[in-house]
């Protein structure tokens, strides 16, 4: 998801569907989770927060993590020859090397960087734009090919593919990504690789995706992302299409004040049969999946959002977050939780500052209602 806060038809030849002996390439259960706006801003490191540091991903791994998702903006640190600047380059492989010093296995993506793949459209292939993307993860894969299985490559981030034929499309990319990391050798001729559904939607990848980009290696996964709803989960102000909701789950619906602020939908029967969607049509048939982002995030205050509500819509949070990946690991996924500067860790020192979401994160615990309200 880009934050500054906060199709496949069965006839493309070229794809095959995995044997069920594939779901070895991460820690099961996965514990994982995101550094988001840390690497991939496309104006530089550290220009959205403070820059990574060892001590940040020491706490993670201490808290319980075992999966690590760094975003990663390539292009937007690269010359016009299209040549990364070794010192991203240099910044990104430290950060993994904090990771796997840890025994934290590692997915590495080009994320939103600045839109030069996204803006495309997917409306018809375009070979340049292949191109630019075969030099870029070329020269990704040749830095890391000597890494061991503790690292995986994500193609991009969330392909805005909203349309049968424009999910074709994304996947032509997508082979030939594949075969291009493959070509690279060494440990890149196994290491396993994640595409994304069209825009990381579960039901547009119910629909488009019926096969997985052909691989040698047979190591192929998918990624979808999961904010419903998003008035809940995400939406810090009203909108022209929805109103913000503040309390999620029948138990933290108030019956005084803002009732209107209950969750209308998208509640835990949504999330039971969105997540079943993945597992019947991919899961159960060897294709992995990975829940790449998910997080619900507290409300600032409002007008309407005061005193034990401000307290009730927090709990709420720390319920779906607890729900969500509980339920994600219940349904055979993997999944890395979103996170970004100074909410869950101090990036700094790699402080705590929210254990009660952390524990949510790590399908530990949640806080229970408010009674009353």
């Amino acid at each position: 998801m880009f934050k500054k806060l906060g199709v496949l038809i069965a006839s493309v030849a070229s794809l095959t569907v995995l044997s069920t002996g594939a779901f070895a390439q991460l820690p099961t259960p996965s514990y994982g989770w995101n550094m988001g706006n840390t690497l991939e801003p496309n104006c530089g490191v550290g220009c959205w927060g403070p820059a990574p540091t060892q001590a940040l991903i020491n706490s993670v791994a201490a808290q319980g993590f075992n999966t690590v998702r760094i975003p990663c903006a390539w292009v937007s640190n690269s010359n016009r020859q299209g040549v990364i600047n070794s010192s991203y380059m240099t910044t990104v492989t430290n950060v993994v090397n904090w990771c796997t010093a840890k025994g934290l296995y590692v997915i590495i993506n080009d994320h939103w960087d600045g839109g030069w793949f996204d803006n495309s459209n997917f409306s018809r292939y375009d070979s340049k734009l292949n191109s630019k993307m075969q030099n870029m993860w070329t020269q990704v894969a040749n830095n890391f090919k000597g890494y061991d299985s503790h690292v995986l490559f994500a193609c991009v981030n969330e392909p805005p593919a909203n349309t049968q034929a424009q999910t074709q499309v994304l996947f032509q990319y997508y082979q030939n990504w594949v075969n291009t990391v493959r070509g690279t050798g060494g440990n890149n001729s196994t290491r396993w690789l994640v595409v994304q559904a069209p825009s990381t939607n579960i039901d547009y990848a119910s629909q488009w995706v019926t096969k997985m980009p052909t691989d040698p290696a047979s190591h192929m996964m998918l990624e979808v992302h999961f904010y419903d709803p998003f008035q809940f989960t995400q939406l810090t102000t009203d909108a022209s299409w929805g109103a913000m909701y503040y309390f999620w789950g029948a138990q933290y619906h108030v019956a005084h004040g803002p009732t209107n602020r209950n969750a209308a939908w998208g509640e835990e029967a949504n999330i039971d049969a969105e997540f079943a969607k993945m597992k019947t049509n991919f899961i159960d048939k060897g294709i992995p999946v990975l829940l790449g982002e998910w997080r619900a995030s507290a409300k600032p205050a409002e007008a309407d959002l005061t005193g034990q509500y401000i307290t009730q819509n927090y709990n709420s949070c720390t319920y779906w977050n607890y729900y969500v990946r509980n339920k994600a690991v219940a349904n055979g996924m993997y999944e890395t939780v979103w996170d970004i500067q100074q909410q869950m860790f101090d990036w700094n020192t790699g402080a705590v500052l929210d254990q009660n979401i952390i524990n949510a994160a790590l399908g530990k615990s949640y806080i229970g209602p408010i009674a009353g309200l």
